[in-house]
């Protein structure tokens, strides 16, 4: 059974993939440079996705992450819920995911 995080995970990429969007799941395993859960390329830019399940935050180390892929010029998002998600890449991107 999913858990509420990974639900929420399989409806984003699912909608993401279903218009042609790369998605890729890195699962580094406590190995390497931290990282979100999902890297996309959107548009020609670099969008990382943590994915939160209702009612958690970000952690001390993924809100720094999410702070190095802006200050680099990504689109660094987090949220608890799909339609938050999808309403930030919509404005971030100029796209409509609705």
């Amino acid at each position: 059974m999913k858990t509420p995080e990974g639900i929420i995970k399989q409806k984003v990429r699912a909608k993401l993939r279903a218009i042609g969007i790369y998605v890729y799941s890195p699962v580094p395993m406590g190995m390497g440079v931290p990282t979100l859960d999902d890297l996309c390329c959107i548009g020609g830019r670099f969008v990382g996705i943590e994915y939160k399940a209702p009612g958690k935050i970000p952690t001390p180390r993924q809100l720094k992450t999410i702070d190095d892929i802006r200050r680099a010029g990504g689109v660094a998002i987090w949220s608890d819920s799909v339609e938050t998600i999808l309403e930030e890449l919509n404005t971030a991107l100029g796209l409509d995911l609705s």
